[in-house]
């Protein structure tokens, strides 16, 4: 991978992450093309510059992440990020197998789509919770249990959490931004995972030990999570006006589209 991939991949990172279309699915698509997909840094940095796109959040919403006062925020997001931490652990080697075909990946964004064309009418007359304060711990765990969905590339961490919480009552904005806060804890500890405890198949090296293993492979690091910082700054923004006049239903429109036109093209090049 070169610089220009790098960024490349950064960019989607941050524009992809909290939006319900799978940053994973548009990351394993773009390494695919290039050719790259198989080597380990390359699988490294995909779930390393994540960091970037939790710190955006954090930006963001400071004023909630730093509120000392409510114990509770944490103890909810804590709760809600359990299940993730346990299945994630169980499943890593089934997750890490799933990255390498693209073809199941893009047909789980095209029915992921289709469920977001209907999601806001299934769950239109469930919506009670109006902010954050009211999702209780139950609530929080459960969607955390739909976050899980996730696990399949191609789902989306956001998608799974915004209909976990939809189901569960909460308002389409008040939803999305829960997804926003879950992602803190969730993408930190896969982050955190992947880099100082996992040991990837070819090199048979810590994440940590891939980083540090040449000078460009350091900077490419630190640029993409510059470059995913400041790209999910602004998707989050437009997500959040997007989803207050329009819906879901762009983004279910868009996987639609955007799945099939990646079937066509990886069936016709296998």
């Amino acid at each position: 991978m070169d610089f220009i991939q790098a960024i490349i991949i950064a960019i989607i990172e941050g524009l992809t992450e909290y939006l319900p279309v799978s940053s994973t699915a548009h990351m394993i698509f773009a390494s695919s093309y290039y050719g790259i997909q198989e080597d380990d840094f390359v699988k490294l940095f995909q779930v390393s510059i994540q960091f970037g796109a939790i710190l955006a959040v954090v930006a963001l919403y400071w004023r909630k992440f730093f509120d000392f006062s409510k114990l509770s925020f944490y103890i909810k997001l804590a709760c809600a990020v359990i299940p993730a931490l346990l299945l994630g652990k169980l499943f890593d080697e089934m997750i890490e197998k799933a990255l390498g075909d693209p073809i199941p990946i893009a047909i789980v964004l095209i029915v992921g789509g289709v469920i977001l064309l209907f999601i806001e009418d299934l769950f239109k007359k469930k919506a009670t919770v109006h902010k954050e304060e009211d999702i209780t711990i139950k609530k929080a765990v459960t969607i955390g249990f739909w976050q899980c969905l996730a696990m399949m590339p191609g789902t989306s961490r956001s998608a799974a959490s915004i209909i976990g919480g939809m189901q569960q009552g909460l308002t389409r904005e008040t939803a999305a931004e829960f997804s926003f806060f879950l992602a803190v804890p969730t993408m930190l500890a896969v982050t955190t995972y992947s880099v100082f405890l996992k040991t990837y198949e070819h090199t048979q090296l810590k994440g940590y030990e891939l980083l540090t293993q040449s000078p460009d492979n350091l900077k490419m690091f630190f640029i993409g999570n510059l470059v995913a910082f400041v790209v999910a700054i602004i998707a989050i923004k437009g997500f959040i006006g997007v989803i207050k006049k329009y819906g879901f239903k762009p983004w279910g429109w868009y996987r639609i589209i955007a799945g099939a036109l990646l079937l066509a093209y990886f069936i016709t090049n296998k």
